[in-house]
């Protein structure tokens, strides 16, 4: 225990340290705790920047001095950091008041009749599913009952709604944080034919498209999966589907993350520099395509963070500066809370940031250790990868869901091979997609090899005595 208590002390000092030796890491961790800080009280968000002033102003080591890119313990820095934490709890509380304004209470209890824009498909749930959806220009969560006929319509369609427009309910709270100021329970529903317009309908028909693409020639299951993989849409897939990759520890390739991004950025780098781009024709096509491929995601919290870290190393790698992966990280979250300053409530927003930190922390010396006991490199590092993404994310699995997978790690080191590829055809196929969807199927028929390969594995390993243990 004592053990474990000095190397997490060393641990938290080392990056105290790192943050006096950067200050640019120090003034942006403490407008990333602002922006966490603005539902405190006054008087707390008040001691905190007093906190970060006294961190700012507290001198370096000597031994550390000569390595820092810039001089620590500064009343300059002091008061850069106190500002920025007062500056971003403001500017949060701010952001929270623009985003719950609403003229949707005094109707409340009322049949309403109106035009809604859907901005996701359907998501079951017990007796009925529900959607996200704009109302006159306010977020509203769609309650679809069992009774009530769905049309077949795309995202960004507009729809005639009619039902009873009340309060979110206590389990409903997951869509206030998406910006929903009330749900409607519909009575009736009917496509009009038409869909949004602008840059989001653009975005919109992208999507369909990719969607039809990604469908073409396979089986509903594996296009389900193959959807998720992709764009990280996983509200097609059936219930068994679901539960089995939850409980292999494997559902985190059904959501859109910084994986995914890493991915796109893989793929698409080689093909633009092959193309004869230049190094800022290069970063432009890079920026452009990850600036595509969030809203084509969903936009969620993880996605959001997954961009912006994907962005930022862009951008450090191709000017030639070394990435700096705990900048990245501060400055995905501070681009996340201050979108919205509810995300950090988010378990995919908390899991997301925790599997990152937990790589960067553990990855790499678990890998060292591995090689040194004559494991090959491939191996010892996606064992690493898995094992710190396991443990980093395990605490709060437990709190949010009140289960652990036990057989998550070799099931992701099962998968891990066939992953990469479904993600590289599925957006090779969603691309041809857009010219036409028959364009896809050649690479959704490899692609179904590697899509039954995986669902065996989620399959094999959920069906595993105690495979997933309640906590």
């Amino acid at each position: 225990m004592t053990t474990g208590r000095q190397w997490a002390v060393g641990r938290a000092a080392d990056a105290l340290a790192m943050l006096r030796r950067h200050p640019r890491h120090l003034v942006l961790a403490s407008l990333v705790a602002g922006l966490l800080a603005a539902p405190l009280a006054p008087a707390t968000i008040l001691l905190l920047a007093l906190a970060a002033a006294a961190l700012g102003a507290w001198p370096l080591p000597a031994d550390c001095a000569a390595d820092a890119p810039a001089p620590g313990g500064s009343p300059a820095l002091a008061l850069l950091a106190a500002v920025a934490l007062v500056g971003g709890a403001l500017g949060a509380q701010a952001r929270l008041t623009a985003l719950d304004r609403t003229q949707l209470p005094p109707r409340f209890g009322t049949t309403v009749t109106a035009r809604a824009a859907l901005q996701e498909q359907p998501r079951p749930v017990r007796y009925g599913h529900t959607a996200l959806a704009s109302i006159a220009g306010e977020n509203v969560m769609l309650r679809i009952g069992q009774d009530v006929p769905w049309p077949a319509t795309v995202t960004g369609a507009i729809l005639d709604v009619r039902g009873r427009l009340r309060a979110l309910g206590p389990f409903e709270q997951h869509y206030a944080r998406r910006g929903a100021h009330a749900a409607l329970s519909l009575d009736a529903v009917a496509a009009t034919g038409t869909a949004r317009g602008g840059a989001i309908g653009f975005v919109d028909g992208i999507r369909t498209r990719a969607e039809r693409a990604l469908s073409t020639g396979l089986p509903q299951r594996q296009a389900a999966l193959l959807r998720g993989m992709t764009l990280g849409q996983d509200e097609a897939l059936d219930e068994q589907t679901r539960e089995e990759f939850r409980v292999s520890s494997l559902a985190h390739v059904l959501a859109a993350s910084g994986q995914n991004v890493a991915l796109l950025l893989a793929l698409a780098l080689p093909l633009l520099a092959y193309a004869g781009l230049g190094l800022r024709g290069r970063l432009i096509g890079a920026l452009a395509l990850i600036a595509l491929y969030v809203p084509l995601a969903g936009a969620g919290p993880s996605i959001q963070r997954a961009g912006t870290m994907g962005a930022a190393t862009t951008v450090a790698a191709l000017a030639g500066r070394p990435a700096s992966r705990w900048y990245a990280l501060l400055l995905a979250a501070a681009a996340t809370l201050a979108l919205n300053p509810r995300a950090s409530q988010d378990p995919g927003w908390q899991l997301s940031f925790a599997a990152v930190a937990a790589i960067a922390l553990f990855a790499k010396p678990v890998a060292a250790t591995l090689r040194a006991r004559r494991v090959p490199q491939p191996i010892a590092d996606a064992i690493a990868m898995s094992l710190a993404a396991t443990l980093g994310t395990a605490p709060l699995l437990a709190l949010h869901f009140h289960q652990l997978s036990t057989v998550g790690i070799p099931a992701n080191l099962l998968a891990a091979p066939a992953i990469a590829p479904i993600t590289w055809l599925g957006m090779l196929a969603a691309a041809l997609g857009q010219l036409t969807p028959a364009l896809a199927q050649p690479l959704n028929a490899i692609n179904a090899y590697l899509l039954a390969y995986v669902g065996a594995i989620a399959h094999a390993a959920a069906s595993i005595p105690h495979a997933s243990i309640e906590v």
